[in-house]
């Protein structure tokens, strides 16, 4: 029969407590006639009407850079995480790490460490600025930086440490902090993915790193299309990041425009950036942040339902956060075990195959060209995140997905892997 028409034989998965593994699915078992289901991917963002309408508000006032919106965006994401600090916006996570390091007086012969296990977007930031990254391993269970391996790695020249929380659980950051305390070093958070993630009761973007930053990318837990978030809490290091994300100039442009007396004369006063978040973005991440718990609460409600249906299969799956620190669900990533009858790269064709797209995050950093040719890479000095690299892959979670979209992952799932 064609692979195409297994979703036909999806049963709704019962989202109550954790039932005994169900009879394994048998490709076979479709009928020949059922016709093929839509692709599948592994990941939509979730746009309403009332982002739709926010955007056309915007396009009619006549205002569409960095303006008004921009500045309620920044005032409702530092309000949202509390704690006294100050948003930042930017047109990427990518530009606000750079922004973050450049704030940090991060130059010239210094090193920063960054986990494999992350985009090259984390790394790249460093050589803007002419420093040189550092790539370390991570832990075997969460996939998040090890704080061991951070130490092992630290010397002289070492500025800075840059966690990725990786999927969107938080990393060790107690002891990542008492890492850098010990040894002077700045820390910058890569939270692209972790928003909103509570580590140990509390906010990530309201922990004590000196940076935070934001990912609002269209596949992330909230978006803008494009776009970014600094959180910081040190009034000078706020200064120099606004100053720097437009051009290094003097007075902010709204300000200017909008003045009722006339403000046309301004001061470059460094070499900066065009780093700035419009109000077109801005307009759709109000109405994002106005739905993010709901969305959190739909990604755990997806997350909870493959922890359950999938419990029985060759899979190693997600860690759960334990206490009172908790799960954004950017990712669900599942790593194949030794015993699976599919290796990994087989198993995400046959699931393209039936129409359902998958993801790898990530190949390390340590196997990309240029990193292994820029930073000593040598595969054996990531043991855990090449054994993860092997073995893992991305299912589809987003807030979009329906019950019976999940139902014909878990019963693909089920298919090829009993």
């Amino acid at each position: 029969m064609d692979d195409h028409q297994l979703a036909a034989a999806a049963a709704p998965f019962p989202a109550a407590a954790t039932p005994a593994a169900p009879p394994a699915a048998r490709l076979e078992d479709t009928p020949q006639d059922a016709p093929a289901a839509p692709f599948l991917p592994f990941a939509l963002p979730d746009i309403g009407e009332e982002e739709i309408a926010a955007v056309v508000a915007c396009l009619r006032s006549g205002w569409v850079t960095t303006g008004p919106a921009t500045r309620r965006f920044e005032a409702a994401f530092g309000a949202y995480l509390g704690a006294g600090v100050e948003a930042i916006s930017v047109n990427s996570a990518t530009a606000g790490l750079h922004l973050a390091l450049e704030a940090l007086g991060i130059g010239p012969g210094d090193e920063v460490i960054v986990p494999t296990l992350t985009f090259t977007a984390t790394a790249e930031v460093v050589r803007y600025l002419g420093a040189q990254p550092v790539l370390v391993d991570v832990d075997p269970l969460s996939l998040n930086v090890s704080p061991a391996a951070v130490e092992a790695a630290i010397t002289p020249r070492t500025r800075a440490i840059v966690p990725v929380h990786y999927a969107g659980m938080a990393c060790a950051m107690d002891e990542l902090l008492a890492i850098a305390r010990a040894h002077g070093l700045r820390v910058v958070e890569d939270a692209a993915h972790a928003f909103p993630t509570r580590y140990r009761g509390r906010l990530v973007g309201t922990l004590d790193s000196d940076i935070t930053v934001f990912s609002f990318y269209a596949n992330k837990t909230m978006t803008t299309g494009e776009g970014g978030m600094v959180v910081v809490r040190d009034p000078e290091l706020a200064r120099r990041i606004r100053l720097m994300r437009l051009h290094g100039i003097s007075q902010d442009a709204f300000d200017r425009y909008v003045s009722n007396t006339p403000a046309w004369f301004y001061e470059v006063v460094a070499a900066g950036f065009k780093y700035n978040l419009t109000d077109i973005a801005s307009a759709i991440g109000l109405e994002q942040l106005r739905k993010i718990d709901g969305f959190l609460a739909r990604r755990r409600q997806l997350a909870a339902r493959y922890d359950a249906a999938l419990a029985h299969l060759p899979l190693v799956l997600p860690p759960r956060p334990a206490g009172d620190s908790t799960h954004a669900w950017h990712l669900y990533v599942v790593r194949l075990r030794a015993e699976a009858p599919l290796a990994r790269d087989e198993l995400i064709l046959r699931l393209s195959q039936l129409g359902i797209g998958t993801s790898v995050h990530f190949i390390p950093l340590h196997r990309q060209p240029y990193w292994r040719d820029n930073c000593a890479s040598d595969p054996a000095r990531f043991p855990v995140a090449e054994a993860a690299y092997g073995a893992m892959l991305t299912l589809p979670l987003y807030t979009r997905m329906g019950d019976a979209d999940q139902e014909r992952v878990i019963t693909a799932l089920q298919a090829l892997l009993s």
